[in-house]
């Protein structure tokens, strides 16, 4: 059984569902979401084809990481007794993987945690993913690490070598199989710009917990000096729905003629986009922009982010 959360969960688990369900006669492979995320997660589940065999349902307005935490283990209760799966696969740092993990250890249920082994060695930084990958690893069975550096951090925790394998990120697999989609296809991608000749494209992602308040504040402010000071610079914001992210970006940045302020994009539209950017801001598209070498400009507050896997194959390396 494979849980999602999340839309970085869902881009990321993806090509690991997919590749599960080709060896249908190996695999009898049952999909669980939790709707930690609503709207973007559907979104995330179109686009690959993925559907649920089980929805949670757990998005509440205004709810905090206690209800998140608690409805995840109250939903998956039941499912977990019934099914009884062989396996149940979590993604990541989100509270659903930490629930999930934590479901299926009170069920006596092996856990598969991909993209294991990520630290900052803060346990704040970021809040609540460092805990949440923390406790997650003491409760899988397989670690699943994207690089050398992710099973070094497993083994000093002391997790048995054994149980340990290095994939390099799935998420490097999302990108290649949307992009292979949009050769054959490439009507799948809206146009949200139109014609951009002459100007120049900053691709801006940022939505990250650590930086709400004021170093976000001071990200648009940064953003609004560039459009100002460089007309030919077209900026480009699809832009999260967290009001935390809407209500500086709406302050700061509505109304310049060279900022383009978008709802979030469905995927393939985004990786459609990617390919004329100058530069962008959160590490889980940082790490798809460097894949086919684009150029990236990653900025973090106020720790250093901790190093992923980029690519299963040397062609892509960093």
């Amino acid at each position: 059984m494979v849980v999602i959360g999340t839309r970085p969960e869902a881009i990321k688990l993806a090509p690991v569902v997919l590749e599960l369900e080709r060896h249908r006669t190996h695999f009898d492979t049952k999909i669980c979401v939790t709707g930690q995320h609503r709207e973007m997660l559907d979104q995330m589940l179109q686009v690959f084809g993925l559907r649920p065999d089980y929805d949670l349902g757990v998005m509440k307005a205004g709810q905090d990481l206690t209800e998140v935490t608690a409805a995840c283990l109250t939903g998956l209760k039941p499912i977990l007794r019934d099914e009884r799966p062989d396996l149940v696969l979590v993604q990541g740092d989100t509270t659903t993987t930490f629930a999930a993990s934590l479901a299926a250890y009170y069920h006596h249920i092996p856990v598969g945690h991909i993209e294991a082994g990520l630290r900052t060695g803060k346990k704040d930084d970021p809040f609540p993913e460092e805990i949440n990958r923390r406790l997650a690893t003491h409760l899988s069975d397989f670690h699943f690490a994207p690089t050398e550096l992710a099973r070094n951090n497993l083994l000093r925790e002391g997790v048995s070598p054994e149980d340990i394998l290095v994939t390099g990120n799935t998420v490097i697999d999302a990108l290649f199989l949307t992009q292979a989609r949009l050769i054959k296809e490439p009507s799948l991608a809206v146009d949200h710009l139109g014609s951009t000749k002459g100007s120049r494209m900053i691709l801006v992602t940022a939505h990250r917990r650590e930086s709400f308040g004021l170093p976000f504040r001071r990200i648009c402010e940064a953003l609004r000096a560039i459009a100002e000071r460089r007309r030919d610079v077209l900026v480009v914001y699809p832009v999260h729905l967290n009001p935390n992210v809407q209500t500086p970006v709406r302050e700061i940045l509505d109304g310049l003629p060279n900022v383009k302020l978008l709802a979030p994009l469905d995927y393939v539209s985004f990786v459609a986009l990617r390919r004329t950017l100058a530069g962008q801001a959160s590490s889980g598209d940082a790490r798809s922009f460097r894949a086919p070498r684009s150029d990236c400009c990653r900025h973090r507050v106020p720790y250093r982010h901790r190093p992923r896997g980029n690519c299963r194959s040397r062609k892509c390396a960093p």
